[in-house]
């Protein structure tokens, strides 16, 4: 178990007649920014009960640096938890959220104080330490829990959706600052989440959950690059399936195979592709979503099905985009892009 910070074994919970966790084993390893990712009831925030304690597994086994601790108390693991409501005391100061649980574990007041001080520094919130959690905005609570969190020094810390509540911009400005924090301080990250775009943007790697188990343990670009399953391929951004007879006159095989949007180029019916390595589908575009930045075109095959194609609009217009719904088109990917999947029925 040398340089793993969670092992999970055969992990199996159920609730009555529900298998929330179904034969779980993962390895997270010392020091890097791990994320569970599934949508609700893919047994996920289960996974997380059971490392932190708040769950007995019905079979398996749980070990944190290479210690059993299945049967161990949550708060004789080496462990914090940050939840999405913060579950800040409001009737305390921002530093005396934060010294809780020092305080609890008898650390002199004097020491709490600087440490209580150096875990808001961390996360930018030097000179708060006064303040009410109600004269905070959401994403400073947010930091204030990562600071109570952090204080302690666990070997480490589980974050059940700690963004969630936050609204887009912030959301995504905290994914920036949660990944740097975690590299700062060193401690693993175990993060449970549903937004596929958190996952890719924090962790060094991710494990992707369905009815219970791993469909696909893997960096962010293995996960989305290379999908090992069609539940993974369409859960975590958006891909098209090729498949059966389309994928035949298409791709030359009937095996399905996944193409991801922003991939493809959308030609001219006539274009000729450029390169000897490119697959090419003519097709009617049946609808164009313009999106600001970017517009997606969804396009019915000639070779039947559909696929969704991403441009970036780089010159163009809502206008633009709009003279295309019902034109002729080609599109056209590199044969590589188009990737195998061997679940797929």
């Amino acid at each position: 178990m040398e340089g793993s910070a969670v092992r999970l074994q055969g992990l199996r919970k159920t609730f009555g007649e529900t298998t929330a966790v179904d034969g779980v084993d993962l390895d997270v390893r010392d020091g890097e920014f791990f994320s569970m990712l599934g949508p609700s009831g893919s047994g996920k925030t289960t996974v997380l009960r059971l490392i932190a304690g708040f769950e007995t597994p019905t079979e398996g086994r749980v070990a944190l640096a290479g210690r059993d601790v299945t049967e161990r108390a949550p708060f004789v693991r080496d462990v914090h938890t940050v939840f999405q409501d913060y579950a800040l005391f409001p009737h305390m100061t921002v530093e005396q959220n934060v010294a809780y649980g020092l305080a609890v574990r008898k650390v002199p007041k004097a020491e709490r104080l600087v440490r209580a001080r150096k875990a808001l520094a961390e996360v930018d919130l030097e000179g708060f330490g006064r303040r009410r959690p109600d004269r905070l905005s959401g994403g400073q609570r947010q930091r204030v829990a990562l600071a109570r969190a952090l204080v302690g020094r666990p070997r480490v810390l589980l974050l059940d959706e700690p963004l969630g509540a936050l609204d887009l911009k912030l959301r995504e400005q905290m994914q920036v600052e949660l990944k740097a924090l975690q590299r700062e301080v060193g401690i693993t990250f175990v993060l449970v989440t549903h937004d596929q775009e958190e996952a890719l943007t924090m962790s060094d790697r991710i494990a992707v959950f369905r009815q219970g188990r791993i469909e696909q343990v893997g960096t962010p670009a293995e996960i989305y690059e290379r999908p090992a399953t069609a539940f993974v391929a369409s859960f975590v951004g958006t891909s098209n399936l090729l498949q059966g007879d389309a994928a035949r006159r298409i791709l030359g095989t009937p095996e399905t195979h996944s193409v991801r949007p922003e991939k493809i180029r959308v030609l001219k019916e006539s274009a000729t592709a450029d390169e000897p390595e490119t697959a090419t589908a003519t097709g009617t575009v049946a609808e164009v979503v313009y999106a600001g930045g970017s517009t997606r075109f969804l396009v019915d095959l000639d070779a039947g099905g559909r696929l969704t194609a991403l441009q970036q609009n780089l010159d163009t217009s809502a206008e633009d985009v709009a003279a295309y719904r019902g034109s002729r088109v080609r599109l056209a990917w590199r044969r590589r892009h188009a990737v195998p999947i061997p679940d797929a029925r």
